[in-house]
């Protein structure tokens, strides 16, 4: 999925690019990519390096959600399929 379609799917409103759930469901792609990449190329250490920033990112931003709204937090954690 590109960057474009998944601001799209998860935006909030037409003019919402940087919500907390749209930022969260771009960091999942990054991840899920990198993740991938890592499965061929098992020494890219500066690569899991990025792998773990971004997941330690996304977790702060799924923290944050959690305390702000619990239920785009749930309804998130469904779309994207992540374990709570």
């Amino acid at each position: 999925m590109t960057k474009q379609e998944t601001i799209t799917k998860f935006r909030r409103s037409a003019k919402d690019c940087g919500s907390s759930s749209v930022q969260i469901a771009l960091l999942t792609e990054e991840i899920k990519s990198i993740s991938e990449h890592l499965k061929t190329y098992k020494k890219d250490f500066a690569g899991r390096l990025g792998l773990m920033k971004k997941v330690g990112r996304r977790r702060r931003l799924l923290n944050y959600l959690k305390r702000t709204d619990l239920d785009e937090y749930n309804k998130l954690l469904k779309r994207l399929e992540l374990r709570k």
